[in-house]
Order: structure tokens, then sequence, then C-alpha cells
């Protein structure tokens, strides 16, 4: 299938490594052009030089209230477009409600909450009919994950803003999505089954409740993703999509 991305422009947040990574690599694969940003130039920098002339490297941090207005700025400079976002940001800090500080919460609702919120609103304003923002939560919104407390906290409430951006936004022929990723197999994964003392027994744990007996691979959910971000899904708005080899019970 055709994703019918040549020569458009995506920005993707956080794309130096992880879901964000694996979405770049998909859409240049299919002849997008990206700009990646994260606040490690070196990783930026490797992952830029990695997938060539279509991708261009911006360190900016999701919570600083410019960072929408240059990501913006470096697409059009470079390309003279933007038909698109993917706002991925680093997992939140693992720990229990009773575990998490104040100051944990507050961080996290800006980088998290507020930054996506307002990656999306800005990006949207500049974007054509056509275009689309795409939000990378979790299976957290749909079912609470243990150890987890501020991701169960902050992604629900993302996702039902992504859903009332559909609406407010779909009469301009701007679309919003969002994917679930269950357990794939990044640095963040393994994090949080290191943060249980015993990384091998939690992953058999997880596995157990996975039908496919499987972590996902990172290509899996970039090439769902792909498909949400090009026109290949061209009618396909306000959904969440679980990206989680049917971990997920609800419908």
């Amino acid at each position: 299938m055709e994703l019918d991305v040549l020569d458009r422009v995506f920005l993707i947040t956080g794309g130096a490594r992880g879901l964000g990574r694996a979405t770049a690599d998909a859409l240049v694969a299919d002849g997008a052009r990206v700009v990646l940003s994260g606040r490690d130039e070196a990783s930026l920098r490797d992952a830029a030089a990695e997938l060539g002339e279509h991708a261009l490297p911006v360190v900016a941090d999701n919570a600083d209230p410019s960072t929408p207005g240059r990501l913006i700025a470096a697409a059009q400079e470079a390309w003279g477009r933007l038909d698109g976002i993917l706002i991925s940001v680093g997992g939140p800090p693992v720990g229990t409600t009773s575990t998490i500080t104040d100051a944990q919460w507050s961080q996290s609702f800006e980088t998290v909450f507020l930054g996506a919120v307002r990656l999306a609103r800005e990006v949207a304003e500049v974007l054509e009919p056509g275009g689309t923002v795409t939000f990378v939560l979790s299976s957290s919104v749909r079912a609470p994950l243990a150890g987890l407390a501020v991701s169960n906290g902050l992604r629900p409430g993302l996702a039902m803003v992504a859903k009332t951006m559909a609406d407010e936004w779909g009469p301009r022929g701007i679309r919003v999505n969002g994917l679930l990723p269950g357990r794939i197999g990044t640095e963040r994964v393994a994090e949080i089954d290191a943060s249980t003392g015993d990384a091998e027994a939690a992953r058999a744990r997880a596995l157990t409740t996975i039908p496919l007996r499987r972590y996902g691979q990172p290509a899996e959910f970039g090439r769902a993703a792909a498909f949400l971000m090009s026109p290949a899904s061209g009618f396909v708005n306000g959904v969440m999509l679980p990206v989680d080899g049917g971990m997920l019970r609800a419908l």
C-alpha cells in the first residue's frame, strides 16, 4: 500500500530514538521528509545522519513555549511546507501515587500534557486541509498500569483533548488521532521492567497478558504511526489506536 507521503514534511518530537525514531524511519522510507526534535543533541545528530538528507535535527524541549514556533520555522525554511506532526514525549517518572512528589506531577504536566497541547494547537494553526496531528499516548489511556501513576493520570486526559481537537479541527480538514502503544521493545519499556527490581520476571509476567506472547518491535509501531499520519488513512479521525499485540481487553 502506498502511503502517499512523497515529499511531505512532518515534525517528529522525541525523534532521535524509540517510537519517534521508528516512525521517522517508516516515513522517510516512503519518501517523506522529517524534522526530528529532542533534548539530546548528539543522538539527534546521529539519527539525522543515518536518515540522510530527508531528516533535519532540531534540539528542543516540548515544555519550552518557543518550541512549536522553532520547529514550524525549521520545516518551512528547509522544505517550504508542513503536513503534520507526531507528538511523542519521554515517559513520565515511574512511581505510585504515594511516592510521586508534587514537583514530579508539575514537571510531568508541563512536558507530557501542556507541552503536547501547545504543540498540537500551534502546528494546527499553520496546517492546510489534509494535515495531521498524531499523539503517542499509552495503553494507560484505557487501563491503569501498575507503578505508572503519572501516566495513568495524564494520558487519559490528553486523549480526551485529542478527541476534542478532532471535533474542532475536522471541519478545516485536519485530522487528529492517537496511538496507544503497549509493550514495545524500547529503552523506556526496559526501564519500566527494571524498575520492578527483576526485569526478567517483569517481562515474563507482561508476556502472559499479551495474546501474541511477545513484545512489539519499534518498526511495527512506526508503520502504524506512519499510516495514521498519511493520506492513506484520510477518513480516520479522532481514533485512539492500540498497538499492543492485543493486550488491552476493552473494545
